[in-house]
């Protein structure tokens, strides 16, 4: 893998971007200006014009961790959270959320358990937000 050019820390709602004005770690500005909307994901690279790369890293966000008695308590847990339209990013012994009391709350009277952490969030890609690697030769994943 080449090495990048530098960086961007970005959070999973500034991941998904088709005209941007992103600020790279060392303090330059890139404009992003793709021909459809993408959703990158943690460690996708930023082709340059000019054959650079920027990677994308994940930024750590204040997150609800759900945890649940077994397997089958948190698919029951899912399907709360996917009925309510959340974004979710599921993982075999748990569920990671955005913050909101209302849901916590529901959940803990499911049986869950719900905690705070600060971690990158990749939710699932819904139906109306599906995600390709082909991104017009702009967006790369390496």
């Amino acid at each position: 893998m080449e090495t990048p050019w530098d960086i961007v820390v970005l959070d999973s709602a500034s991941r998904h971007l088709r005209r941007k004005l992103i600020v790279l770690q060392h303090g330059d500005e890139l404009l992003v200006d793709l021909a459809k909307p993408v959703q990158l994901e943690d460690r996708d690279c930023l082709v340059l014009q000019d054959g650079r790369l920027v990677e994308v890293i994940a930024a750590d966000e204040e997150l609800l961790e759900v945890t649940a008695r077994d397997s089958t308590h948190l698919t029951q847990l899912a399907w709360h959270i996917g009925n309510r339209h959340l974004e979710a990013q599921i993982e075999a012994g748990r569920i990671l959320i955005r913050p909101d009391h209302v849901i916590a709350h529901m959940l803990e009277h499911q049986g869950a358990t719900v905690r705070t952490v600060q971690e990158a969030f990749t939710p699932e890609n819904g139906a109306y937000h599906g995600h390709s690697h082909s991104h017009g030769g702009t967006p790369h994943e390496h």
